[in-house]
């Protein structure tokens, strides 16, 4: 009984990163809304047998979040699960007259439907509902202490299994290696970039303790009302061709990330512009020249882990690091009104390759974690408040696998995931009225919106923009093919 005691405690102890601290606490908490669409109809028995095989055996996923009055550090309570608490099977008419409305409508109600905290902190909601993507589905609800996105990712893929060969774990892209060609090349090579890494940081690290300590993005259509509710209450999604953004990618010779982030700054300028036109008054239809919003975007922070590893994992019980390692920078948002449509991409390839080439990102994970440890789950709750509330948008993107998988053999048609509950701000500060995410699965990228409808009441209609941004740069790449060959 002691023996048992001493291992329950030596779990409980593991640490909580910064992060999951943050989610944990009251008000602040914060969920993974995960939407996975299937390519048949959904079978609950074999997701409730296939979930106690894999899912069960991760530390996190059985285990309580204990986080206590005050001061008191979070900690893991191993627990007993029963899958029937977290497996909800509705009864949903099959001839529904609109599915995806009412797909978009149960997945915005899950924000406000509480969790039991006395078990693990997740739950699978199972749809067998046919929408213009999937033939059935299944819509997640996973807390952020739990784990950031590239963890919920690789989980995913860890539980999966390739539709091609059904004993084969599903493979992830790795980043390429350059070749070393010259050595003495190579190492002034390495030492300009150790000199332009240092140079950036102090840059961009300098830049982000001035917005934290004094500047907030100008009022826009995006920002609170008085009325708002201050939370997103509305998720939508739209499926768009991922070869439509590689045409782009390879026409500009720049990454698929500074495409979709392009794609997004184009598409937030014309629904600024749409709205402005509605304006009146002159000096506002000006404004938008002279806008200056940020956006919020997270890294990964950890090292690249293979999917077999995370499989062994779940199946010798590990207790492998896990959890949220991610850090963030601010970014700012091109929204001039641009003849070129190419001058987004631009934009955001300039802004990341600083952003990448500096170590703001591991900078803000450690000043979360110094001012936890430090001064208190208080300091950090008021930190997180004044970061958050200098920005605007935020944005994320998760890379998922290229090849077709199963989940407990269901064929996916796609994967959408989201936030809800993220820290807000205060009444003077900016407020998150506007998450955008993007996955990628194959062939296809989904586009997710989370948007507060006292802000955005129009969230398609934000989406549409998004969407048209994309179409207008694939053409504009076609027509330049052309004229090239014509030439």
């Amino acid at each position: 009984m002691a023996l048992a005691m001493e291992k329950q405690m030596i779990v409980g102890e593991v640490p909580v990163s910064p992060f999951s601290r943050l989610f944990s606490m009251p008000g602040l908490d914060c969920f993974n809304i995960v939407t996975i669409g299937f390519k048949n109809e959904a079978s609950p028995s074999a997701f409730t047998e296939g979930l106690k095989n894999t899912l069960l055996n991760h530390p996190r996923f059985s285990c309580i979040l204990e986080t206590g009055p005050g001061e008191h550090k979070p900690r893991w309570i191993p627990t007993q699960v029963n899958i029937k608490d977290h497996v909800v099977v509705p009864n949903i008419d099959p001839t529904i007259d609109n599915p995806d409305q009412f797909l978009e409508d149960y997945t915005s109600n899950m924000v406000f439907s509480p969790i039991d905290k006395c078990k693990p902190l997740w739950e699978i909601h199972i749809l067998n509902i046919k929408t213009s993507d999937a033939e059935s589905l299944v819509v997640a609800r996973f807390h952020h202490s739990l784990g950031d996105g590239m963890s919920l990712m690789s989980l995913l893929l860890a539980c999966s299994r390739k539709t091609s060969d059904p004993e084969a774990l599903p493979t992830l892209v790795a980043p390429k290696l350059s070749k070393v060609t010259n050595v003495w090349s190579s190492l002034a090579a390495r030492l300009w970039l150790i000199i332009r890494l240092m140079f950036n940081t102090i840059v961009e690290v300098f830049k982000f303790l001035l917005i934290v300590c004094s500047f907030c993005d100008n009022r826009t259509p995006l920002m609170e009302k008085p009325s708002a509710t201050r939370i997103p209450n509305k998720f939508i999604h739209r499926v768009i061709s991922l070869d439509d953004v590689k045409v782009v990618k390879n026409a500009m010779n720049m990454t698929v990330n500074d495409v979709i982030l392009g794609m997004v700054q184009a598409g937030l300028s014309r629904y600024l512009s749409q709205k402005y036109d509605t304006e009146t008054n002159p000096k506002l239809k000006k404004s938008l020249e002279k806008i200056c919003l940020r956006g919020v975007v997270f890294f990964n922070l950890r090292s690249n882990k293979k999917i077999e590893d995370l499989a062994k994992m779940m199946e010798k019980r590990s207790t492998s690091r896990w959890g949220n390692s991610i850090g963030y920078a601010m970014i700012p948002l091109w929204m001039r009104s641009e003849n070129d449509i190419f001058e987004y991409i631009r934009r955001a390839k300039t802004t990341m390759d600083r952003k990448k080439l500096s170590l703001e990102p591991l900078f803000s994970y450690v000043l979360l974690k110094l001012t936890v440890e430090v001064f208190g789950s208080k300091a950090l709750r008021a930190l997180a408040m004044r970061i958050f509330g200098r920005s605007t948008i935020i944005l994320s993107n998760v890379a998922g696998p290229t090849e077709e998988i199963s989940l407990f053999d269901h064929q996916i048609s796609y994967v959408s995931a989201s936030i809800s509950g993220f820290p807000q701000a205060q009444k003077w500060q900016s407020t998150k009225a506007l998450i955008v995410h993007i996955t990628s699965y194959v062939s296809k990228a989904i586009i997710n919106l989370g948007v507060d409808l006292d802000v955005i009441p129009d969230p398609h209609n934000l989406c549409d923009h998004i969407v048209e941004a994309l179409q207008m740069m694939k053409s504009a790449v076609e027509d330049k093919i052309s004229a090239d060959l014509i030439v």
